[in-house]
């Protein structure tokens, strides 16, 4: 096995050769960062996929500690890599799962009818990916822009037919943007809000970009239903912060925004959509949504530090439920793969410290994954014929967001006995 390095950026070095203690503020409202929300230990960033000749070289791993801000409420890690080195060549296309695609073109299509879009309007997407979502503008001949800042991603996108801008967003560019006269009527900023570091200057640059009666819609995963479904593979480095409504309102607010919807989705485990405009913009009015979901966070604590505190004894329960099924099907010479490379895999067998001896390997549908091994565990990844050829006793879901498809998708092992195992939010053999 390589070695691994701790990442230097957990410490500081003062000049008697003796560290010093690590000084955390919160990346929105600056207040010291005292109180752990959950510790996974060590892990490498999610998305590196090494190859064979990179195993040799071994992995960095740096701390997944988890902090909540007894301030603002915001949870959040602390940032060890610049976002340059993580999403400059990004590995994840979005375009790999057809029920995320069908989510895509029912959105692009519900916010055509409510907001009056037409030919005439313009859609900027921020963290556009493959054009996975804008695309479905296009076909509508809406003018649109994707801004990405993964060059290998983004001209995935261009080949779609998406105009795509490949730099990273913020006060910056949308400045830039609005001198050249391109603010939008929607601004779209699904699954990105928690992959920057720099939130009040990302936020603050989509406030810029809105045109005075735009709508701002956003995506992210739920920080209420991760703590009701012990959903702590979604916390990876990549993931800098995460969200309740009660958080995000008041990010929003504080850079002259105002929400004035939300929606509940099941996608990516729960999440949010929140529409936002202008603060002086008074044309929509604010619905009972809004209100009622604040009101679910406060009755669940989410207000409160205290509130945060059970999270990480469910964590270890998830933990050893899911140990002791490996480890039983192990004994019982049963063999077990995975099915998926998600970025959350690499936080829940690291977590649980499993590897190859129980889980032989796993598929996925990106080529660009196929070929390579997940970070930490080094589990295989080979192309899906690998699930018929091998006939596996179990299937671990890895992307367990998207069981359904999955398990529809891969009936066939049924034919031989197999059966899916569920990781999420506690183990759950079908």
């Amino acid at each position: 096995m390589g070695a691994f390095v701790n990442a230097i950026a957990a410490m500081r070095i003062q000049s008697d050769g003796t560290e010093a203690p690590a000084v955390r503020v919160c990346r929105f409202c600056g207040a010291d960062l005292r109180k752990t929300f959950v510790d996974l230990g060590m892990s490498p960033l999610c998305e590196t996929y090494p190859s064979a000749a990179e195993l040799e070289r071994g992995e960095v791993y740096y701390p997944l500690h988890v902090y909540v801000c007894e301030q603002c409420f915001l949870v959040q890690l602390q940032q060890f890599e610049p976002p340059e080195k993580i999403f400059s060549e990004y590995p994840y296309f979005s375009s790999y799962s057809d029920s995320w695609l069908q989510h895509c073109e029912n959105y692009c299509r519900t916010m055509a009818v409510r907001f009056g879009l037409n030919r005439e309007s313009f859609v900027v997407e921020v963290a556009s990916n493959d054009g996975y979502l804008l695309q479905y503008f296009v076909r509508e001949k809406m003018p649109v822009l994707g801004i990405e800042p993964a060059g290998n991603v983004a001209r995935a996108a261009v080949e779609k037919g998406v105009p795509t801008l490949v730099e990273f967003f913020g006060t910056r560019l949308a400045k830039q943007l609005a001198a050249e006269g391109r603010c939008a009527d929607l601004v779209i900023a699904n699954n990105v809000l928690a992959q920057v570091p720099d939130l009040n200057d990302f936020v603050k640059g989509l406030s810029i970009l809105l045109k005075s009666e735009g709508v701002l819609t956003l995506e992210f995963p739920h920080l209420l239903k991760l703590i009701e479904l012990n959903e702590f593979d979604t916390i990876y480095h990549e993931h800098f912060s995460y969200f309740s409504m009660l958080t995000a309102v008041r990010v929003l607010q504080t850079h002259g925004m105002r929400v004035f919807d939300v929606e509940e989705l099941k996608s990516h485990g729960g999440s949010l959509r929140v529409y936002a405009c202008r603060e002086e913009n008074l044309r929509l009015a604010v619905s009972k949504s809004v209100r009622n979901l604040v009101e679910r966070e406060q009755q669940a604590g989410l207000a409160a530090a205290e509130g945060y505190e059970h999270f990480a004894a469910q964590v270890r329960e998830t933990k050893w439920a899911l140990v002791e099924f490996l480890l039983t099907a192990a004994r019982q010479r049963k063999k077990v793969a995975g099915y998926g490379a998600p970025g959350k895999s690499a936080t829940l067998l690291q977590y649980c410290g499993i590897q190859r001896d129980l889980i032989e390997y796993t598929v996925d549908r990106s080529p660009h994954k196929q070929g390579r091994f997940l970070p930490g565990s080094h589990i295989p990844i080979y192309h899906p014929d690998r699930i018929r050829e091998s006939k596996p006793d179990f299937v671990v879901i890895l992307p367990w967001n998207l069981k359904d498809e999955i398990m529809t998708q891969l009936q066939f092992i049924r034919e031989w006995g197999g059966r899916f195992v569920v990781p999420i939010p506690r183990v759950t053999i079908c």
